[in-house]
């Protein structure tokens, strides 16, 4: 990453000495950069933002107004140790986003991947990683320790308890109070949610064939339709579809799943 590169910085921003910006990075007005962060290629910052380190921002990132990126956690036991996050590349974070470093009682890292739409007023807490090509709608809030998978969606309002995983190409319905896991490419929603049947207009988009829909349905029907816990569901889809690719996704989830799954 190339260093130092001040052109982009407005006159009325405040970047610390030691901050490190590459080739082609703004910094609009009255937006505050502060010591240990490392801006990629091509970022821009809008004005009245603030990020604190250590964080690591990737390339080709937009970050609106009245975002607050790296800041402090607001866990109890956080004790001003020097955790970090880290943001990959080609991000949209809209206004009044909140994003917060990571804490010792954990990894030590948030971790945002590329290619994700963060909209107004979403929260991601400590601890949280979220993956590639998300969609977080406004007013979405990731408690402690959160896993949202690649390609996921949650509408906006959605609210996600402390240590829960949202699987891969999933999607909670605005207004969803996610207290457990949300297997990949399961549609849920409700107060709390529950399963909706599989995300299959997503997934069309998404290019699937007709061969993997019908593996999922099929699927949705072993864990939710046919009586059985999620410990026999899940045996019997690794008996069945384990060399399947599109259901290792499924699998994974429901076997890393610490939580339990919406029911």
């Amino acid at each position: 990453m190339a260093t130092n590169d001040w052109s982009g910085v407005h006159p009325q921003a405040i970047v610390d000495p030691s901050a490190k910006l590459a080739a082609n990075v703004t910094v609009g007005p009255w937006s505050y950069i502060g010591p240990d962060v490392e801006i990629g290629e091509n970022t821009e910052i809008l004005s009245h933002v603030v990020v604190k380190g250590p964080t690591v921002i990737g390339k080709n990132n937009r970050i609106f107004q009245f975002s607050s990126i790296g800041e402090e956690c607001q866990d109890k036991k956080y004790a001003g140790e020097p955790t970090t996050l880290v943001i990959g590349d080609n991000n949209t974070i809209r206004e009044n986003c909140t994003i917060h470093r990571g804490t010792t009682q954990d990894r030590g890292e948030t971790r945002i991947g590329s290619d994700n739409l963060l909209m107004a007023y979403v929260h991601v807490a400590h601890d949280c990683v979220v993956g590639n090509g998300t969609i977080l709608a406004n007013c979405a809030t990731l408690a402690g320790h959160v896993t949202v998978g690649d390609c996921a969606i949650l509408g906006g309002g959605t609210m996600v308890h402390q240590f829960c995983r949202i699987g891969p190409h999933s999607m909670a319905a605005g207004g969803s109070i996610v207290l457990k896991d949300i297997p990949a490419y399961v549609m849920a929603s409700g107060q709390s949610a529950q399963p909706h049947g599989m995300n299959v207009e997503g997934l069309k988009r998404r290019g699937f064939s007709k061969e993997d829909l019908l593996a999922l349905r099929r699927a949705y029907k072993v864990i939710y339709r046919n009586g059985l816990t999620t410990e026999q569901a899940l045996a019997e889809l690794e008996n069945s579809y384990a060399d399947v690719p599109v259901m290792k996704p499924l699998i994974a989830s429901l076997r890393g799943s610490d939580r339990g799954i919406i029911r």
